[in-house]
This record gives C-alpha cells, structure tokens and sequence, in this order.
C-alpha cells in the first residue's frame, strides 16, 4: 500500500472510530508501529488528525474527511455502485447528484457513457449538483449541461448548502435524484454528518421523480447525525454485495427497493 492509500486509509479508520491507537492502526493497515506514528505526525500537521499520547482522535475540523482523502476507500464497491445506478439513467434525463464519493463515481460513469458523449445541437443529459467537485469534473463535458445550486461550500466536502441552494432546487424538477449518505440504518434511513447538507440533500430528493439512497456495504447500520429520510422520500437503495440478505430484508420491509451492485469480472 502507498503512502497516500494508506493515509487515506487510517483517515478512514479515524472517521469510523473516532479515536485509534498506534499499535491498532499499524495492525489494521499492516504496516509498522514507527510508520503509523509518521504518518499520525504528517496529519496532525495538516489539522486532519489530532495526536494523543499512544495514538490519535479526529480532528474537530475534520468531522467529514476531504474528498481527496476518501477517493480510494473501498473504490470497488463504489465503482460497483456507481455503474448500478447510471444503468437507471436514461438519454435526455435530468439528473440530481448530492455530493459524496459515490456520487461522484456515478458522475464519472455517466460522463464516459457512450450515449450521452455523442456530438449534438443539444446536451443529451442534464446534471444537478450542490457538489463542487462533480461540477468541476463535469463542466468540460459539452454534451452534459451542469446546474450548479450555488450556496455557501463547505471547506470538507466542497458541498454547497444553505438558502440559496434551496431556492433553486425548490424552482426545478428532477426526472431521478442519486444522494449520498454517511449512514443507512434501516430504522432511521439515510444519515449525514450536517443539517444543512442533509436539508438539502432532502430537498434534492423530494423534487426527483424518483430518489435513489447510494451508499457502499460498510455505510449500513451507521447512524450519522442528521437525516435526510427514508422510504418517505426514496423509492430504491444502491449498495454491494457486501450487505447482508437479513439487513437488505429489513429494508425492504420498510418499504425500499434494495439493488445489490456486484464488481465486474474485471476488477
């Protein structure tokens, strides 16, 4: 594993637990004890971690960790997804996209689909996003038209929240809406870290047609500490085959549509 994984991988960890030590960070990610200490170092440096005597807790200013940190965190699972739910998509749709790293992978596979990449008069796919890193991405796609929402960004996730996000997703319609979530619990659906993101995430979804929860295996059971909703604003939940068959019955009871992405035999 590279440096920059696996720093990635123990600002995940952190992000999970909240607090971990050295000797049990080194052990997860298989690395030596003096190598987990530099790498703890380096981050406290950058105000993502705070160091503790033996280890190290989540910094207060990194509740939700930087895109740039989470890209390559269970990668497969979210390319898994992601190819599940531009299937849904088709030509000519206007499409909502919250901000997250799943999304952000769905917006990578609808960029790269054929049918949408064709020369035209007219864009054949229309993308909203409160995400500034899917617009960035998404903005040199001539066949694509990106509505951005506007809004006040959030330093940590590059998502845009607040009234004026409110008031143009209140003035549009949606054909289907993908949102990302820190936690999908069956009880208390899709969950955030932020009630502002998660009041604009709501809002996303409820003016889509249809809604679609996406969210990889390890995000089931977490309950973060906004919500966004359940089968009261989304009809289908995306996840990978890591889910188990008693978690996906219990959300269907509840009355969402649970899709199993499976990696491809190319992966």
């Amino acid at each position: 594993m590279k440096r920059h994984e696996r720093m990635n991988a123990l600002l995940e960890l952190l992000g999970e637990r909240g607090r971990v030590e050295v000797d049990e960070a080194a052990t997860a990610l298989e690395v030596s004890a003096a190598t987990m200490r530099r790498d703890m170092d380096a981050l406290a440096e950058q105000q993502l971690l705070t160091r503790t005597r033996g280890g190290a807790v989540l910094s207060s200013v990194a509740y939700d960790l930087p895109i740039r940190y989470k890209h390559a965190h269970r990668s497969e699972e979210k390319e898994a997804v992601a190819r599940a739910a531009a299937k849904l998509v088709e030509r000519g749709d206007v499409v909502g996209l919250s901000g997250g790293t799943t999304t952000t992978a769905i917006a990578r596979v609808l960029a790269t689909r054929p049918d949408f990449a064709e020369a035209g008069p007219q864009p054949h796919l229309t993308i909203v996003t409160n995400s500034l890193n899917i617009a960035n991405e998404l903005a040199v796609r001539p066949q694509i038209k990106i509505v951005l929402t506007g809004g006040v960004a959030h330093s940590r996730s590059f998502e845009l929240v607040g009234p004026f996000s409110e008031l143009v997703l209140q003035q549009i319609s949606v054909d289907i809406a993908f949102i990302g979530a820190n936690g999908v619990d069956p009880m208390m659906g899709a969950t955030v870290h932020d009630e502002a993101e998660a009041r604009v995430n709501r809002l996303m979804a409820e003016r889509a047609r249809r809604a679609v929860v996406v969210a990889d295996s390890s995000k089931i059971g977490e309950r973060c500490f906004a919500r966004v909703g359940d089968a009261d604003v989304f009809d289908t939940f995306i996840t990978d085959s890591g889910a188990r068959e008693a978690t996906r019955r219990e959300f269907a009871d509840r009355g969402l549509k649970v899709v199993t992405a499976r990696p491809s035999v190319t992966e």
